[in-house]
C-alpha cells in the first residue's frame, strides 16, 4: 500500500502530471522538458526524479544528460490502468496539448540531446518564452 500511496501523493501535482504526459508520448530529455514546461533545469530534474524515484520512470544517463522514458515493466496492472487514465483525461486539457504541440516543435530544433547542440539550437523565441514563464 505504501508504494500506492507514493505514486498518488507524486501523481496529486499538475507540473508532474503534465510532465509525465510529456513522456508518456516520447522519451525526454531534462532540457527538453525545461524547454516545452518553461521551467529552470534544476525544477525540471526534480520533476523527474520525482516521477522516476515511483517507478513510472526508466532514467538513462549520457555523461552530464539525463534521459527518461516510461518503465514499462512498471506499467502493467494497475499502474498501467492509471498512466492510461492520465493521458484520457488530459486529451483535452489546453495546458497539455500546448505542451505535447511544444515538444514537437522541440524535437524539429534538436536531433541529439546528448551533447551541447540541445541549447544551442533553440531559438531565442523559445528562450524568451522560457523566461517570461518563469518569472510569471
Amino acid at each position: 500500500m505504501r508504494e500506492t500511496i507514493k505514486l498518488m501523493k507524486v501523481l496529486s501535482d499538475e507540473s508532474r502530471l503534465r510532465v509525465l504526459n510529456l513522456i508518456q508520448e516520447r522519451e525526454c530529455c531534462v532540457c527538453e522538458v525545461m524547454l516545452v514546461m518553461g521551467i529552470s533545469q534544476s525544477k525540471a530534474s526534480r520533476i523527474c526524479s520525482a516521477l522516476y524515484d515511483t517507478g513510472l520512470l526508466n532514467l538513462q544517463r549520457e555523461g552530464r544528460w539525463a534521459r527518461y522514458s516510461i518503465n514499462r515493466e512498471s506499467a502493467k496492472g494497475y499502474v498501467g490502468d492509471i498512466l492510461t487514465g492520465i493521458k484520457k483525461s488530459l486529451a483535452d486539457n489546453p495546458a497539455a496539448q500546448a505542451d505535447l504541440a511544444r515538444l514537437r516543435e522541440v524535437e524539429k530544433m534538436v536531433t541529439n540531446c546528448a551533447s551541447d547542440e540541445c541549447m544551442e539550437k533553440i531559438p531565442e523565441s523559445m528562450l524568451r518564452l522560457k523566461s517570461k514563464r518563469q518569472t510569471a
